[in-house]
């Protein structure tokens, strides 16, 4: 056994018995490198990556190679998952290489950490196009020992291109209206590119990208425009239709080989249940059709049933591969239904298309037609479990235990939202258990700074600022649904946290602390990915916050990076569509709605109602300026910028007054939009 087999990685242990003498990133690789003048080779994958486990077994488990990494290099392993800072200064290598990146993710860098060479997977012999890896090593231990000073170059001239990829350009600030504009110009671009069939914004393989829906739903919320609401519609329904949902125990894919939401690539990925969650949650809030609600419960039925860990909290995410194929234990064979169905095959098979043509490798995908009801029979209801019951039987893909804080909080934040807008106990408490685990057990004894993740009862590294970010939504979220004052006073901890350590002097928060690892550069986060960026849900989630506990210094902290975020955004909306919500929230500031006298049905009002610009504060009291001369009258008031709308005494009058201020903004937004 090498090094990972104490690391509590179940990544990195999956490579502990290779005969690789593997190192875990730290100043020890570095040391090590540094003596022997070897160059580093650092590979970065994560637990359910389908091609890391094809490199590991093709190459890192060969003895020849393992050789060769051991007597030529310093062989680095990665779990992005625990690393992300890491993954983004040589993923933004990989890409100004190859012009693209993925993982598994092959890099080589100078003792100090400088790439010089990258790449993603290399077969382990020269195949279609690729270079086998045999030969890249040798390629490039040649170079080392009788070409350094074009090695050198290529590392000073590569690092500087990482660098100017991690700065913010200067560019003035977007500010009031204009940023709420976005909207409109984002959405645009949405509806000009959506497949209308089978929905999505581009050509295959097609992701869920939740910040996608999430704009369109917020620009129909404002201006009633059909085609961004119909754009959104669309993509969720041929999601939930698709093979990329597992129609028999719930939870999402990460994402679709084709263009039809057919053939998923089969590993399941707390962040997307998060995400999706929220998104779907939000267009049964916009529009009423039960089929989003379903969505949501199925989702979180999955998550809470096969992703939570006996010691709380959320595990990151369930393999692709089992038995040593991709997707084994998610598809079937006309044998197997049959077998498993009996007299309901018919019916059960032609309800999820297992009556056609198998679409991956002879087997079926179980998946509905899309614009097909959701809603099952009794017959199908009934006869879906026996499958459901014989695949628990099969060997299931591996669940990586590790509990991320950033993915736990998304994932608090979201059903904290799904439990106050459907009144579910059990998710509410699943909510706050989830939140609590985080706040109890993933801060560092001394000085409670957040850590990045958790696993066996250890938690590893400091957090990174998606993390810090992610953890002011969920309990500012939480704050909100349980009028507990403890979870806001949590959030404005963190927050405060989070611009200590994280602001980078662009107005925006680097991936790593002040007190991190020193990596070649500090990166800072501006678009999108699997995830949205950090600095967009900090944005938002301070803007909220400040408005909850009527802290000035958070809120303007907020808006200015979303002002920030703004003037990037509108040159790229799409790739920062997180961003352009959250630039939209900040354009006028969230709508406070205090609740007194714990009126449950006011609560109940604002809950069930789709306003992702309102934050909603009843409950405990607290020394919030929201609070300050609020008799427990029993009324709900409705303010914005210190301006309130007249009382309201029951719901109605509620509702009457959230349309008043939906109005209002909808009127600002067509009148910037009018203008020459």
């Amino acid at each position: 056994m090498n090094r990972l087999a104490d690391e509590p990685s179940r990544y990195l242990r999956q490579h502990a018995g290779q005969p690789v003498d593997w190192y875990p990133w730290g100043p020890e690789a570095l040391a090590r490198a540094r003596d022997q003048d070897r160059p580093l080779f650092v590979s970065v994958g994560y637990s359910a990556c389908h091609w890391c486990h094809v490199m590991a077994h093709e190459s890192f488990d060969d003895p020849a190679v393992a050789t060769v990494l051991n007597e030529r290099f310093v062989p680095v392993k990665v779990d992005r998952e625990e690393r992300p800072d890491v993954d983004a200064v040589y993923m933004d290598a990989v890409q100004a290489m190859n012009g693209h990146g993925g993982w598994p993710m092959s890099v080589f860098a100078t003792p100090d950490g400088r790439p010089f060479f990258a790449g993603t997977y290399f077969p382990p012999s020269d195949r279609g196009g690729m270079p086998g890896f045999g030969r890249v090593l040798a390629a490039v231990a040649e170079a080392w020992s009788e070409r350094r000073a074009e090695v050198e170059a290529q590392a000073d001239e590569l690092a500087a291109a990482v660098a100017r990829g991690a700065t913010v350009p200067a560019m003035a600030p977007v500010a009031g209206t204009a940023r709420r504009e976005l909207l409109g110009t984002a959405a645009g671009q949405l509806v000009a590119r959506l497949d209308p069939v089978f929905g999505g914004f581009g050509p295959a393989p097609k992701f869920p990208q939740p910040a996608l829906v999430e704009v369109l739903l917020q620009h129909h919320r404002l201006t009633g425009d059909a085609a961004s609401l119909a754009a959104a519609t669309t993509t969720l329904g041929a999601m939930a239709a698709g093979g990329i949902v597992d129609h028999l125990a719930g939870g999402f894919a990460r994402y679709s080989t084709d263009a039809t939401w057919t053939v998923p690539h089969f590993e399941k990925m707390l962040y997307d249940q998060a995400g999706l969650v929220r998104a779907y949650l939000h267009a049964w809030q916009a529009t009423g059709d039960a089929r989003w609600l379903q969505v949501v419960e199925e989702t979180v039925g999955y998550v809470l049933g096969d992703l939570a860990l006996p010691g709380g909290g959320l595990a990151a995410a369930r393999d692709a591969d089992s038995e040593g194929e991709e997707g084994r234990y998610y598809v079937w064979s006309d044998a197997e239904l049959r077998a498993v169905l009996g007299e309901d095959h018919a019916v059960v098979a032609a309800w999820y298309q297992a009556d056609d043509e198998p679409a991956f490798e002879g087997r079926h995908v179980l998946r509905r037609p899309v614009g097909a009801p959701l809603a099952r029979p009794a017959v199908v209801d009934d006869g879906r479990r026996r499958p459901l019951q014989a695949r628990d039987g099969r060997v299931p893909p591996g669940r990586d235990d590790k509990v991320v804080t950033e993915w736990n909080a998304m994932f608090a934040g979201a059903l904290a939202e799904a439990a106050a807008a459907t009144g579910r106990a059990g998710w509410a408490a699943s909510a706050e258990e989830v939140g609590e685990l985080l706040w109890e057990r993933l801060r560092r004894p001394g000085d409670g700074r957040l850590m990045r993740t958790w696993q066996e009862g250890t938690a590893r590294h400091l957090g990174c600022a998606a993390d810090h970010a992610w953890m002011v939504d969920a309990c500012t979220r939480l704050a909100e649904l349980t009028g507990r004052a403890r979870w806001a006073a949590r959030a404005t901890a963190v927050a405060r946290e989070m611009l200590a350590h994280f602001a980078d002097g662009s107005g925006l928060l680097a991936t790593t602390g002040d007190d991190a690892d020193a990596l070649v550069v500090r990166p800072v986060e501006l678009v999108d990915g699997a995830t949205p960026s950090a600095s967009s849900v900090a944005a938002a989630a301070l803007v909220r916050l400040g408005a909850l506990v009527g802290d000035v210094e958070l809120a303007e902290a907020g808006d200015a990076m979303a002002g920030t975020l703004a003037s990037i955004a509108a040159q790229h909306p799409l790739a920062l569509a997180n961003a352009v919500a959250a630039a939209s929230l900040a354009a006028g500031g969230p709508t406070e709605v205090v609740v007194t006298g714990g009126r449950l049905d006011m609560v109940g009002e604002v809950r069930r109602r789709y306003e992702p610009d309102v934050v909603l504060a009843w409950g405990e009291r607290t020394a919030s300026p929201l609070w300050a001369d609020r008799p427990d009258d029993g009324r709900a008031y409705v303010c914005r910028n210190r301006t309130c709308l007249a009382p309201a005494g029951d719901p109605e009058e509620l509702a009457a007054r959230l349309d008043e201020q939906r109005r209002s903004d909808a009127a600002l937004l067509a009148a910037a939009g009018s203008r020459p």
